[in-house]
């Protein structure tokens, strides 16, 4: 994997409404591989090691609290080459939530991103308002400076903790040139997952892409 930059951003001169992606151009061979970064620190160093192992990059949309609470992970995610985003603070269920709730999640992960890293990031990703992300937070998002909420097309539900062949099966059934999939650290069966996922995506003349590059 090539040698890494952190994610150099414009979050902080972006002014009006971010725009709402749920995956790339349909004509790319990339795919991008996210993933919500909460939970066991050593699931996620297991997981590193694998994207290593297959130099296969991936993007983390990082909980803030999460990353106060290990804050040496986000130098271990940027310095293997992937990308690190903003995934609220605490990652409460945003649907029905006020502006000021919403601006208040996305401003104190954007915070913690630049004291740790030197980048707010690039794009912000909400929690527990899937599939489309209404008005208020594309406002909020870009009023703290992000350009972008990234959404997905591909969603395999990992969380629930279904097995590994689950996921492997429902990533496979939905995956598209293009797509952005929605998986989540902390969870055993998802990086047992990951390398049967990653060959697949490859299998298909597609390969694993950071979403700044997808989205280029």
């Amino acid at each position: 994997m090539a040698t890494p930059t952190p994610s150099t951003t414009a979050a902080a001169r972006h002014t009006g409404p971010a725009a709402a992606i749920y995956n790339g151009p349909r004509t790319s061979d990339g795919v991008a591989l996210t993933f919500h970064g909460s939970g066991d620190v050593a699931l996620t160093d297991q997981l590193l090691a694998e994207a290593a192992r297959l130099q296969a990059p991936i993007t983390v949309f990082a909980v803030g609290r999460w990353l106060d609470g290990n804050p040496a992970v986000a130098g271990r995610i940027l310095a293997a080459g992937h990308e690190l985003e903003n995934h609220t603070y605490t990652h409460p269920t945003l649907a029905g939530a006020s502006a000021s709730v919403v601006s208040n999640e996305v401003t104190r992960c954007r915070d913690v991103l630049a004291a740790q890293t030197g980048s707010a990031g690039r794009y912000f990703r909400p929690s527990g308002m899937e599939p489309r992300y209404p008005p208020l937070v594309l406002d909020q998002a870009g009023s703290a400076g992000y350009g972008v909420v990234c959404g997905f097309d591909v969603d395999p539900l990992d969380y629930q903790d279904p097995g590994a062949a689950a996921i492997v099966s429902r990533v496979r059934a939905a995956v598209k040139p293009g797509s952005i999939v929605s998986l989540h650290l902390g969870h055993p069966g998802t990086v047992t997952a990951f390398p049967t996922v990653v060959a697949d995506i490859r299998a298909r003349g597609l390969r694993p892409v950071l979403v700044r590059d997808l989205l280029a």
